[in-house]
C-alpha cells in the first residue's frame, strides 16, 4: 500500500530550508504535519511499516540539514497543546518552549524563566537538555516525567532519573539506532511573585538579544568545553568573520555560523571543520558540536 493511502495529508518533495532557523537544507522526499499526538504516533508507525527513514522536526533550531535533503519522511511536530495544573505544566512535545515559559511566568510559576528566548519546541529542548549559559540553567532540572513512544511502538512514561540529563545531552540523544520519541512532558515548577518573574524574563530576553547575532543561524554550533567558552577559543584563532561561500563565523559571537542569505550546508561543514582544527592546534581542545545533523552520510 502506498504512503498516500496509509498517511492522508502527506506531501512530496518539500524544501526543508523553509522549516529551519538556519534556512539551509534540501528537499524531503515525504513531509507530514502532525497536529495531534495521534497524528505523530500514526505517522511514525506508517514510516516503520514501510521501512522508511523518518525524522521528527520541531522548531528547526540547532539543526543543519544536508543540501541533498532527506530521503525519507520528515514529520513536522505541531502538537502544541499544554495546560497549567497547580505547580505543573503538562505539555505536548511540539509546544513552543518560549510560549510555555511566557505562560508559566504569567501564572507566577518559576523554574523556566532562564530559558526565555531559546527557540524551538519543548521536545527538542528536553531531548538536548537545552540551557543557557552552561551550569546556570538547564530544562532537565524542571522535568518530572516524559511520555515516550518507544522504538517497538510501546508508550512508556519515564522520570528525570531515567533520562540521565547531562550538559546539552540526555539518554535520548545518546541512544543509537531507533530512538524513543517524546510525546508529552510534565514540568514541575515553584510558586513565585509574578511581577518579579516578569521583570526577570524581560531582562533575560534583553541579554539574549544583545548576545545573539542577527541573521539566520542554528544557535550555538559547539558545546562549551569545561570552564571554557567555545566562542572565545574560536575568536582567539582569528576566525571571526571567516567566510566560505555565503556563510560566515559571526563577527558578533564566534560560536555562531550565520547564513548570509544563500548559505549551503557544505560550506557550514567546512567552517565547522576549520574551527575544530584551529582550536585543536592552538589549544589542544577538541570542540564538540551542539548542532544536530540530518541527511548527511556517516
Amino acid at each position: 500500500m502506498s504512503i498516500n493511502k496509509l498517511l492522508p495529508g502527506v506531501k512530496k518533495n518539500i524544501l526543508l530550508k523553509n522549516y529551519t532557523t538556519f534556512k539551509i537544507g534540501g528537499w524531503a522526499k515525504y513531509f507530514f504535519v502532525a497536529k495531534k499526538k495521534e497524528d505523530l504516533i500514526g505517522a511514525i508507525k506508517v514510516a516503520k511499516k514501510l521501512k522508511l527513514p523518518f525524522f521528527v522536526l520541531g522548531g528547526g533550531s540547532n539543526l543543519l540539514i544536508s543540501d541533498k535533503g532527506f530521503e525519507g519522511l520528515v514529520i513536522k511536530n505541531e502538537t502544541r497543546n499544554f495546560k497549567i495544573k497547580k505547580k505543573k505544566i503538562i505539555a505536548e512535545s511540539g509546544a513552543i518552549l518560549d510560549n510555555i515559559i511566557e505562560a508559566a511566568v504569567g501564572a507566577g510559576l518559576s523554574g523556566l524563566e532562564e530559558g526565555s528566548g531559546i527557540p524551538g519546541t519543548l521536545g527538542g529542548a528536553v531531548y538536548g537538555n537545552a540551557g543557557w549559559p552552561r551550569g546556570v540553567w538547564e530544562i532537565g532540572d524542571c522535568v518530572e516525567e516524559v511520555e515516550l513512544l518507544m522504538p517497538r511502538g510501546k508508550i512508556k512514561k519515564v522520570g528525570r532519573k531515567w533520562l540521565s540529563f547531562g550538559y546539552r545531552n540526555s539518554r535520548l540523544k545518546k541512544t543509537k539506532g531507533g530512538k524513543p520519541i517524546i510525546l508529552e512532558v510534565i514540568l514541575k515548577l515553584k510558586k513565585r511573585g509574578k511581577e518579579d518573574l516578569e521583570k526577570e524574563r524581560l531582562e533575560i530576553l534583553k541579554t539574549r538579544t544583545k548576545k545573539i547575532p542577527p541573521g539566520f543561524s542554528a544557535g550555538s554550533i559547539f558545546k562549551n568545553p569545561f570552564r571554557k567558552s567555545a566562542g572565545f577559543l574560536i575568536e582567539k584563532c582569528s576566525l571571526k568573520g571567516k567566510r566560505i561561500g555565503d556563510v560566515e563565523i559571526s563577527e558578533k559571537h564566534a560560536n555562531f555560523i550565520v547564513n548570509l542569505g544563500n548559505g549551503r550546508a557544505k560550506d557550514v561543514i567546512k567552517l565547522i571543520k576549520l574551527a575544530k582544527q584551529k582550536v585543536k592546534n592552538k589549544f589542544g581542545i577538541v570542540l564538540e558540536e551542539e548542532v544536530c545533523y540530518l541527511g548527511f552520510k556517516d
